[in-house]
């Protein structure tokens, strides 16, 4: 019931999850920001330390033991096998097949147990023998040694082998010592853990409402960009149906803007011309005039008798010869006026077309605002149903029971949580007794290894090659006896670590096999999740416990896997089959009441005049101004024509040339001044005329140039404009319903886009389920395996590495005791060639005992021995 609220909670700020996008994504992006998620502190990775090569090699034994992989197929279908108490069903073909494939799986196990328990039979069994046998004076029990060539060689080897096993046994319980260790001061810190995972657990319930409450809130985003889109209607939606006209628009009334100038440039140019040619006339006539006295003041000068002289007649007669030059050579009189054209220009221009065209601009360039004029009512509406979503998320949201549930969550948890902390000392406890037992068999182990170690040192120590059997030291004896006492604990405690040994490892070794590797490569998921496996009626168990629908594909692999990264709750669990969002917060319900909304507005563009009949007929009558009926051949004629027949500049350089060549008098100062005067008419007549030249030039081209284009670019600008005009009075409802269309996605977009992200942060950031997998790994990954079975398989590695060698250690200590320990009987060797035999006087096969003749240091003599 809890996990069902809880689904229902993560739900509560989600929108359509299933629906797809009606529209093209706007171009905008809206920033939600980022969902507030807070890290949790448990860390699942466990690093065991340096007993960590100790886990991996007791890995590789059981590698060793248990070779095959996981039996995936073999445990489902135990699990789905059922067993009667009829003993037909075991006898069954398919029963026994499968009895045998576990027991092929199982033979590695079961034979090491199987010598285990022979281990545990036999060896109490033999000690018995062993020590029944030595009682009767057999078995090593005799107080008697023979003397052997080899004795010391034997001695020092048994003494070798021995020490070898102690140091191996001391090895593995070490092994055991540390495991035993290791797994309490695991366990211990294990509260730590646990409570790391209930803090993550607590996290998790109490950042969701804030994740949804977050989600929630974005909403506001959403609205707020919407309603300034709003807002901005003259300029968007305005904007957008004015440039869908601008590119018809624009350029007519530039060409009517244009022609307006060219009106201009007309006017002045006309009056150029009219002003140019005044000037040319008049300037003509005076610089004719200012000639013609040049030439006969120039006559007069050569009829001086100075002229007649032989020196001057020649210079004078080419002078005289040159003076019909001094003349005009275009004639401005006879030009005709342009004063009809420049009036007809006038009364144009009493009408400014300039104004005309501004204000077709002007009342084109208003459409944002009679756009936003015409469209105010309709996004009071508009704005009134954002609004009403806002509010209807908020009062969902409320009428959710979030606290309620959080509540119920809150105190579960805690109550698991103080559960746990208070049954925890109780786990320390029989740990600590788990501990203590462990320790004991370490003691047992321990025990057995100071007799051992003890025999070695006094006896080595102790040890007099020198001395008899019978007469050996107290030190050497002892060693001799403490190596029997520990092969007597060996027979005592050996088989009780055996049998801790067998249970633990197949216990261990099980659980390692069967539980830690495959949940190690989710194989063992996989097996939970086979069809039918849990529950006979059920195909998929995780669906029907939480989605109440067992055909429903929710495996316990995927949402492992999905809470191992983090995703969202909702995602893990398909809650979207449990759940109808559509129901709850139907956001297209909304985006279509949005859309009929925009779709009813209705903008009128009629009132838009791009250039009204006034300003049609300025064009026309400027275009019948009769400046194509400009005489303009009859201007260029004079204007290419230079303003006298001869450049005055030269003629008077000339003339004062020439005035040099005569002789120094009155002749040669009158010629040079009427040279200056030549130069000064030329100066202040001819070069102003000129200006005027050039001006009337460069008017008359232009009139000439644009004359013959005035009426097909007036027809043209008249036609653009009643082209443009046409457009937006035919096509504005087209290009308005299309642009609000287009306006109408982009405001529909930013809902999608909050729909998007709620569904990606739902899927991803909302509850996302990682506590969940850090409590699974806790409890398996690292307590179970890492903790436990780790440290478990340790021990038994350790101990029964102890107890295997247990044997061969009580071997050679029984061995080597008897060369420690001090004999009551030993071999007496008389000469064989001067007493034959003589031993057999003592009644006692030839032993001597030393104690019925007081020798402590019997003769060795040669003598054949006899048993």
């Amino acid at each position: 019931m809890a996990v069902e609220l809880l689904l229902l909670l993560l739900l509560c700020g989600s929108t359509v999850s299933e629906v797809q996008p009606l529209h093209k994504p706007p171009p905008g992006t809206l920033d939600f920001g980022f969902v507030p998620v807070k890290t949790y502190d448990t860390n699942t990775y466990h690093e065991p330390g340096p007993i960590g090569i100790l886990f991996r090699l007791v890995h590789a034994f059981l590698y060793l033991v248990q070779p095959n992989s996981f039996p995936q197929d073999l445990i489902k279908k135990l699990a789905q096998q059922t067993f009667g108490n009829v003993q037909d069903d075991y006898q069954k073909p398919e029963n026994v097949v499968l009895t045998l494939q576990a027991i092929y799986y199982e033979i590695g196990f079961i034979v090491s147990a199987a010598l285990g328990l022979l281990f545990v039979l036999l060896l109490p069994l033999v000690g018995l023998c062993f020590c029944m046998c030595r009682c009767c004076d057999n078995c090593g029990g005799e107080m008697h040694q023979r003397h052997k060539k080899n004795a010391d060689c034997r001695r020092g080897c048994f003494a070798t082998f021995l020490f070898v096993a102690s140091l191996i046994i001391s090895i593995g319980v070490l092994c055991a010592y540390a495991a035993n260790q290791h797994l309490t001061s695991q366990v211990r810190g294990a509260k730590n853990l646990v409570h790391s995972n209930f803090k993550d657990l607590r996290i998790f319930l109490n950042d969701t409402p804030g994740q949804i409450d977050y989600l929630v809130s974005q909403y506001n985003t959403t609205k707020n960009k919407a309603l300034s889109d709003l807002n901005n209607v003259g300029p968007l939606l305005g904007s957008r149906v004015q440039e869908r006209f601008a590119k018809e628009v624009r350029p007519a009334l530039d060409a009517a803007l244009m022609m307006a100038g060219a009106i201009r440039e007309t006017k002045e140019a006309l009056e150029n011309v009219s002003v140019s040619v005044e000037v040319l006339q008049e300037g003509t006539e005076r610089l004719h005039a200012n000639l013609t006295n040049v030439k006969i003041h120039l006559s007069n000068t050569l009829s001086d008798s100075a002229c007649s002289a032989a020196q001057a007649a020649s210079t004078c007669n080419v002078i005289r010869n040159s003076l019909d030059q001094l003349n005009i050579n275009a004639n401005f009189s006879g030009l005709p006026g342009v004063s009809t054209q420049l009036a007809k220009v006038n009364d144009v221009l009493k009408i400014d077309l300039s104004s005309l065209v501004q204000k077709g601009y002007a009342a084109f360039n208003d459409t944002p605002d009679l756009v936003l004029n015409q469209t105010r009512n309709i996004l009071s509406d508009i704005k009134n149903l954002l609004d009403l979503i806002g509010s209807n998320i908020t009062s969902f949201t409320k009428m959710l029971p979030v606290q309620k549930v959080l509540a119920d969550l809150t105190i579960y948890l805690t109550q698991s949580e103080a559960y746990v902390q208070d049954y925890f000392p109780v786990v320390e406890q029989y740990d600590f007794y788990r501990w203590l037992g462990c320790l004991i068999l370490c003691c047992m182990v321990i025990l057995i290894l100071v007799f051992y170690c003890l025999g070695l040192l006094c006896g080595t120590c102790g040890y007099d090659k020198h001395a008899s059997p019978t007469t050996r030291g107290c030190i050497s004896n002892t060693g001799g006896n403490f190596l029997m006492a520990g092969v007597g604990f060996s027979f005592l405690f050996s088989w009780v670590l055996m049998i801790i040994v067998v249970i633990t490892f197949v216990t261990g070794g099980n659980v390692e096999k069967l539980v830690c590797e495959p949940y190690e490569d989710r194989t063992l998921f996989k097996v939970l999740d086979t069809p039918y496996l849990l529950n006979q009626h059920w195909r998929s168990y995780l669906s029907a416990i939480v989605l109440k629908n067992p055909d429903i594909n929710l495996t316990f692999e995927k949402v492992y896997s999905d809470c191992k990264e983090n995703k969202g709750i909702y995602t893990t669990l398909h809650l979207e089959n449990l759940f109808n969002i559509n129901e709850f917060l139907n956001i297209s319900m909304y985006t279509e009441d949005v859309s009929l909304k925009i779709e009813h507005i209705n903008v009128n563009l009629s009132n838009i005049v791009l250039l009204d009949e006034i300003g049609k007929r300025n064009l026309l009558d400027f275009s019948s101004s009769g400046i194509d009926g400009i005489n303009f051949a009859a201007y260029l004629t004079e204007i290419n024509k230079s303003v006298t027949k001869v450049d005055l500049l030269s003629f008077a350089n000339d003339l004062e040339a020439r005035a040099d060549q005569l002789p120094k008098g009155a002749l040669e100062n009158a010629l040079k001044g009427h040279a200056n005067s030549i130069r000064m008419i030329h100066n202040q007549q001819v070069v102003p005329l000129e200006q005027a030249m050039s001006t009337l030039n460069q008017s008359i081209r232009l009139l000439q140039r644009t004359s013959s284009e005035f009426m097909i670019k007036v027809k043209n600008v008249i036609s653009a404009v009643d082209a443009a005009q046409l457009l937006i009075s035919n096509d504005a409802s087209l290009v308005i319903i299309q642009e609000t269309k287009k306006y109408m996605d982009m405001i529909i977009g930013y809902f999608e886009q909050y729909v998007e992200w709620v569904k990606e942060s739902i899927t991803m950031e909302v509850a996302a389920c990682k506590p969940i997998a850090n409590v699974i790994d806790t409890a398996v990954d690292i307590f179970l395996c890492s903790y436990v079975i780790d440290s478990v398989n340790t021990f038994w590695f350790g101990l029964g590495g102890c107890s295997i060698f247990l044997i061969p250690a009580v071997i050679c200590a029984v061995k080597l005791s008897k060369y420690y320990r001090r004999m009551d009987t030993e071999d007496v060797y008389d000469d064989v060639e001067t007493i034959p035999m003589k031993n057999m006087e003592n009644g006692n096969n030839g032993y001597h005992k030393e104690h019925l003749y007081g020798i402590h240091n019997p003769v060795m003599t040669s003598s054949v021995e006899q048993w």
